[in-house]
């Protein structure tokens, strides 16, 4: 089968599924970089950037900060800051800074709570699954469906990314912390949780399974403009 310019024979062609997935792929490809390449510069898997150029969705901060170095342009670039914008629109972006975040700020922006991703392994590849989520001690907690993909990641090592960007000034910040999900079974300390930290998912149906994510190692960036 033949495959896309730009990929190592036997690696499954990806149609672009989004306009940052076209950025990409059509970056790359001016680079003559397969996509194992691309990735390995990136520091991701082959199989996330596959989804990152053929699905439309949220890609955290710091993918995009690692991808867009792999691929010698900028973050603003690949999300397309100044196409089909009026005139001075974005011009807030000329000179982004990056930066890394302390562990005290990162831990500053996960307790405002509000929407974070989970990232974890599934047979297909990887998954990322947004939730509605507070941190409480030194760790996230977040409700789900007993039957759900989430509740299976209980035992697992899994990563968790909570964001903030402002596409129109081309900044925002990223967090990811990493740790093993673990099930709250305890009634009185679920009771306390719904009482004190209930995440309250935006999602309909029943979610009464709660799961913790210690903190185990967390990073952060942050992209400003250096105007």
């Amino acid at each position: 089968m033949a495959t896309e310019p730009g990929d190592e024979a036997g690696s499954p062609p990806v149609r672009p599924g989004s306009d940052l997935g076209r950025r990409v792929v059509g970056r790359r490809e001016e680079l003559g970089l397969t996509r194992e390449e691309t990735a390995a510069r990136a520091g991701m898997d082959p199989g996330y950037l596959a989804y990152v150029e053929s699905r439309a969705g949220v890609v955290p901060l710091e993918a995009l900060t690692g991808l867009a170095d792999a691929l010698g342009t900028s973050v603003s670039a690949l999300l397309g800051a100044g196409t089909e914008q009026p005139p001075g629109r974005g011009s807030l972006a000329r000179s982004p800074v990056l930066e890394e975040l302390p562990p005290a700020e990162c831990r500053e922006k996960l307790a405002a709570g509000g929407v974070g991703r989970v990232v974890f392994s599934t047979p297909e590849g990887p998954e990322a699954v947004p939730v509605n989520f507070r941190l409480v001690g030194d760790a996230i907690v977040f409700r789900t469906a007993a039957e759900g993909a989430l509740a299976g990641t209980v035992g697992s090592e899994v990563a968790f990314e909570a964001d903030r960007i402002d596409e129109t000034r081309s900044e925002g910040w990223s967090v990811l912390a990493r740790g093993a999900a673990a099930p709250v079974t305890e009634p009185e300390e679920q009771r306390r949780l719904r009482d004190t930290a209930d995440p309250r998912p935006w999602a309909g149906g029943e979610r009464d399974t709660w799961i913790r994510i210690p903190l185990g190692r967390v990073t952060g960036r942050r992209i400003r403009s250096g105007l």
